[in-house]
């Protein structure tokens, strides 16, 4: 029989077509999963519990890359990088079916390997059939131990699907004990939050539809659903916004309303609005204007949809936050909310933590010290600076504050006083550090500092 003929015989199930797909274009083409997922979901009209299982399985592949890919090698004793990208891909499916999903491991080898006859050809089957065959001779913990050996770092990193590298920076911030619980609470996907815009709205309008306020930030809430179905969120009264930026806005506020900050507020890395849009809100409460600055045209854009609802004198500028268009000692209150490695928020983004590495984070501190050090020049005496991240990596934040402290006219001021009603977010070194495992928000960090007299 030829392989034409073979391939007709083969029905692959829709759902595990749709997500194969979606995860070829984040292997080929550096897609990112949660859009290449979406366009596939329309393009096949797939709904319901389908749209939901296709939607497991590219989370849940994308999340364990790594991990799959290392059990994949011990499993075949092939190196994953010399197989062909649908090879690869289906097989990551299959241990993430086999080792993390409830299908029964007779299913997810059959779909399998009907998948690589339908998509790929006969003559890969026998292959794809033998490795998860073999994948399925052993529990994740099992796997972990096996390949992780006597290295306990390298077994969590596994276990937990996460590369070695974030392990050892959530541990330096955490310690052993804790890093376990941070590192799984990665892999559970947010749910959707709202956020009000002060003044434009009330808090009440989201409390629909089972709508839950956010237990700390006075703006938020968690919703299911698609935000898109209520009226305030298509006005632009509200929009959608982990708590944990709207904890580091609020943070800010607080230290510009108790040194009597007003004015002239700035946000010098704004796209795409959401906390631009926040603290415009409340300028306008004030008789402050907010100006908003973003490298990027395209999002600049989003910050000029996100303000224009707002009433007040605000702005946005397409330009450099590193060397903006504004005077130096111009602003009252400055927010510093940097291009980072975005660790504190891969639970949002399953593929992200694949994609970066060290060699990044070394890259992006150069950038965060020159953008804070553009902040501080920018910023009046006795005005209020807030550097934010969203990642808890010690580069990105501690020693970037330790940086500041020595090069720059700036006091750190006790950030965590500053948002009291939420626990657990002091390390000592008088900043806030947001977790997921604690929180329940993004892992957002914040240091404030306020700009010494001349």
């Amino acid at each position: 029989m030829s392989q034409r003929h073979g391939q007709k015989r083969r029905k692959a199930d829709p759902a595990r077509r749709v997500a194969y797909t979606a995860l070829l274009a984040v292997e080929t083409r550096g897609s990112y999963a949660n859009l290449a997922l979406a366009d596939q979901l329309r393009a096949a009209g797939m709904t319901g519990r389908d749209a939901a299982f296709a939607t497991e399985l590219v989370d849940g592949t994308s999340r364990g890359t790594g991990t799959w890919d290392r059990i994949v090698a011990a499993a075949s004793g092939r190196d994953p990088a010399k197989l062909q990208p649908g090879v690869r891909v289906i097989l990551r499916m299959a241990a993430h079916q086999i080792l993390a999903m409830r299908v029964p491991t007779r299913a997810a080898v059959a779909s399998s390997v009907d998948l690589a006859g339908q998509v790929i050809g006969e003559r890969v089957t026998g292959l794809v059939n033998a490795v998860s065959r073999r994948i399925s001779t052993h529990s994740l913990e099992e796997w972990a131990s096996k390949i992780g050996g006597d290295k306990n770092a390298d077994v969590l990193a596994l276990r937990t699907l996460h590369p070695i590298w974030i392990v050892k920076a959530f541990q330096d911030r955490l310690g052993t004990d804790e890093v376990e619980a941070a590192l799984l609470a990665d892999n559970d996907p947010p749910v959707p939050t709202l956020v009000v815009r002060p003044g434009l709205a009330d808090r009440q309008e989201l409390l629909v539809d089972g709508g839950t306020a956010t237990p700390y930030s006075p703006w938020g809430v968690v919703r299911l659903g698609n935000p898109a179905d209520l009226d305030v969120i298509r006005q632009g009264r509200a929009g959608v916004q982990d708590e944990g930026s709207q904890l580091v806005v609020l943070a800010l506020l607080r230290a510009a309303e108790s040194h009597g900050c007003y004015g002239q507020w700035l946000d010098l890395c704004a796209g795409p609005g959401g906390k631009a849009a926040l603290l415009a809100s409340v300028a306008a409460q004030h008789n402050s204007s907010l100006t908003a600055i973003e490298i990027h045209q395209h999002r600049a854009e989003l910050v000029e949809k996100a303000l224009a609802p707002i009433p007040g004198d605000h702005r946005v500028l397409t330009a450099d936050g590193t060397n903006p268009p504004l005077p130096a000692q111009s602003c009252d209150v400055v927010l510093a909310d940097v291009p980072c490695s975005g660790l504190g928020s891969l639970r949002r983004r399953p593929e992200s933590r694949w994609r970066r590495t060290p060699a990044d984070i070394r890259e992006l501190t150069q950038l965060q010290r020159r953008l804070l050090t553009s902040a501080v020049d920018l910023t009046k005496s006795g005005g209020v600076i807030g550097y934010v991240t969203c990642s808890p990596h010690r580069d990105e934040t501690l020693n970037v504050i330790d940086f500041a402290q020595q090069d720059f006219p700036v006091d750190l001021l006790d950030a965590p006083a500053m948002i009291p009603e939420v626990p657990d977010i002091d390390d000592g070194s008088g900043t806030i550090q947001l977790w997921p495992h604690r929180h329940g928000t993004d892992g957002m960090f914040c240091a404030l500092f306020r700009k010494r007299d001349s």
